[in-house]
């Protein structure tokens, strides 16, 4: 299981980030890397402080290098779309469409906010599952 975390200021501006800036709908924070050979089985996101009013999340994974690869193609919303982050809450992943795929190389895990501006402080862990098989 690895584990992300997302804070945010109280102006909402996403902690450890290059940009001071509030997160707006369709704004995309990457949460951190998962690694190359890493097998997605799912993921839970825990919200503890909740996020602004009618914001969601949607929950996936992009390219380090940013090229997409024909076997494996980034998902914006792997593990789901339009969470209700909004709300205090424990959100497993929705998207029920996937198989469990192995990464051939490193991956941004991201999410996508969408609804509405955040502009509160917010606080999240995002755990994904799997299991490290190499490439």
């Amino acid at each position: 299981t690895l584990e992300y975390g997302l804070a945010t200021t109280a102006t909402g501006a996403v902690v450890g980030s290059d940009s001071t800036a509030a997160p707006q709908s369709g704004d995309v924070i990457r949460l951190g890397i998962l690694p190359a050979g890493f097998r997605l089985h799912d993921s839970l996101m825990i919200v503890n402080d909740a996020f602004t009013a009618s914001v969601t999340g949607t929950l996936g994974f992009a390219y380090v290098d940013g090229v997409d690869d024909t076997a494996v193609p980034q998902d914006a919303d792997y593990f789901g779309a339009a969470v209700a982050i909004n709300a205090a809450g424990r959100y497993a992943a929705s998207n029920t469409a996937v198989v469990p795929v192995t990464l051939p190389k490193d991956a941004w895990l991201t999410l996508t906010t969408g609804g509405a501006t955040h502009n509160t402080a917010a606080n999240a862990v995002v755990l994904v599952t799997g299991e490290h098989v190499g490439v």
